[in-house]
């Protein structure tokens, strides 16, 4: 019986999604981060303790049976005009100690607008403790309506877990 997939590395993976509506999009997003065969379970944006976070895709994507949760964090925005852009991203801090850290996840119309947002988030975040965190990375994703509606995502997927022994209401 599955129950539950954790990684010590949370990896940060970027997609881009089309389809006829922004739902659609969001999905085909999914597909394209192997990620579209669970239900998602949005987290707050505190990184476990003895976690290290990876964006250089050698981390793997949790893996789990259809239809099992998968915990994430994630960052996702829309197109549907001719010429929109939807810009998506995803920063952290991690304590220097290795108990965790932070992320932060912001939605955008342009790159530079996405990118300052995550940067003046996560330096807020630490104000007064910047010694006890490392510096900020992050990772922004976009794309271009052309035609169809269109999501850019950046997501973090923790772990996935199994509904066999889940409480039921």
């Amino acid at each position: 019986m599955h129950t539950s997939a954790v990684n010590d590395e949370i990896p940060v993976v970027k997609a881009t999604g089309r389809g006829s509506t922004t739902l659609s999009a969001f999905h085909d997003a999914l597909v394209q981060a192997d990620l579209a065969v669970y239900n998602l379970v949005r987290l707050s944006s505190v990184i476990p303790p003895g976690t290290t976070v990876d964006a250089t895709g050698k981390a793997p994507v949790p893996q789990g049976a259809w239809g099992d949760r998968m915990y994430v964090v994630y960052a996702d925005q829309y197109a549907t005009l001719p010429g929109e852009q939807a810009w998506a991203g995803i920063g952290w801090v991690q304590r220097l100690d290795g108990q965790g850290g932070l992320f932060v996840e912001h939605e955008g119309t342009s790159e530079g607008y996405v990118t300052q947002a995550i940067k003046d988030s996560l330096r807020d975040l630490v104000r007064g403790h910047e010694e006890a965190f490392t510096d900020p990375d992050f990772v922004v994703h976009g794309v271009v309506c052309e035609s169809d509606p269109v999501c850019a995502m950046v997501i973090a997927p923790y772990e996935s877990a199994s509904w066999a022994g889940a409480a039921r209401g």
